[in-house]
């Protein structure tokens, strides 16, 4: 979205702030260029840009890089020697109180906690309490438009037709007496992403049989993977986006069996991430149709509680699911109770995926996974199929 400086000011006085702080140096903070709707062009000098609850915004750059902010609004500052910025920094934040940065306590959100240590202490000196900016980030950074999310849905079809070639291609190279491997899949996927004008900025699908995937982030290469065979448990996860500007992902796990009668261990692991999936998007549902608040820290406790109840809490050793943006981890609210407590609301216009998965170590590893999107109406929409059984293979 593009720039808006009444937006950001008026969500900053419904929210009891003084101003919003944003900074970069060597391109840390990518989030800032995109809420300002700046250029990512070379950068090697600090930049600071106030925008205050109310009147104009202050710019400060250095005298090196002068023109580095010309293309916003506000008073225009420049400094050459640190102690030109220090004072320039404390007369820029001067009678303000509370001032949001992209800062976290203790590090809970560590996407948006991204401004540095001595930087935070530095405006703290000033005599300004530092508030956490991840509401401000959601807001302004992490809201997809209606362009966005018809783009997300381009790229679920691609990718939902490519994923069952995928399952295809390996009972066609079985039936041939042919050998595939967990890499060779994967590069396959790969290549049919660059085909079908997709991107999924080099990092590459998660391909694997059996206890590879125990491991969530499995990664198949040349050396460690294996072939294809009969009776074999297979996970792949897979996503991309069209190769566009403001493209937005599409991220999926779906998982199969080659043979017609899968061990019923095998069977009844799945129904249970199967279930729990189902139970997380049937509570935000929920909550939404009653127009009641929800907090990501929530979707993962009930998530988690079928899969405990379940008898395989312990395995289940990631989040129930991540922001989707423009990056395939993206800076909104993550469904997570368990690596951080994520206290942000979802809000109408956000993406996320659902995806509970078992592992057990040198055994198996399940995961389903979906992407939900809640449309600036309020309705909670699942994008593509949506796995219910094993795919037989």
């Amino acid at each position: 979205m593009s720039f808006d400086l009444k937006r950001i000011q008026n969500s900053l006085s419904a929210r009891g702030m003084d101003g919003w702080l944003l900074t970069d140096f060597h391109h840390r903070d990518l989030m800032a260029y995109r809420i300002l709707d700046l250029p990512v062009k070379f950068t090697s000098r600090r930049w600071f840009y106030f925008i205050p609850a109310e009147g104009e915004p202050k710019r400060l750059v250095s005298k090196v890089e002068s023109t580095k902010l010309d293309s916003l609004v506000g008073e225009k500052r420049t400094y050459l020697s640190w102690k030109e910025l220090h004072q320039a920094l404390r007369d820029m934040v001067s009678g303000y109180g509370k001032i949001a940065m992209q800062y976290s306590p203790m590090n809970n959100i560590p996407y948006v906690s991204v401004v540095d240590g001595g930087t935070i202490e530095l405006i703290r000196s000033f005599g300004v309490e530092i508030l956490t900016s991840a509401d401000l980030v959601q807001e302004f950074e992490a809201i997809i438009d209606e362009a966005g999310y018809q783009s997300h849905l381009e790229a679920g079809g691609l990718v939902q037709a490519i994923k069952d070639e995928a399952f295809v291609r390996i009972r066609d190279f079985l039936d041939r007496g042919e050998k595939l491997t967990e890499y060779e899949l994967q590069q396959f996927i790969a290549r049919r992403f660059e085909e079908n004008g997709l991107n999924c900025m080099e990092e590459y699908p998660i391909v694997g049989v059996n206890g590879h995937p125990a491991d969530p982030h499995f990664e198949p290469t040349a050396e460690n993977s294996v072939a294809f065979k009969d009776g074999d448990q297979v996970l792949i996860d897979l996503w991309a986006k069209l190769d566009k500007p403001g493209a937005i992902f599409y991220d999926i796990t779906w998982c199969g069996y080659i043979g017609k009668n899968p061990p019923a261990d095998y069977v009844e692991v799945f129904h249970v991430v199967r279930d729990a999936r189902k139970a997380a998007v049937n509570f935000v549902r929920e909550r939404f149709r009653k127009k009641e608040k929800v907090f990501g820290y929530e979707v993962d406790d009930a998530c988690r509680k079928v899969v405990v109840d379940a008898g395989y809490g312990e395995y289940f050793v990631h989040r129930t699911g991540h922001s989707i943006g423009e990056e395939v981890h993206g800076n909104g609210v993550n469904i997570d109770n368990l690596e951080t407590m994520d206290e942000r609301q979802l809000v109408q216009g956000i993406c996320f995926s659902v995806e509970p998965g078992i592992y057990i170590p040198d055994k198996v590893g399940v995961r389903t996974e979906i992407d939900v999107f809640i449309t600036l109406d309020g309705e909670v929409i699942v994008a593509g199929d949506e796995q219910e059984e094993l795919i037989l293979i």
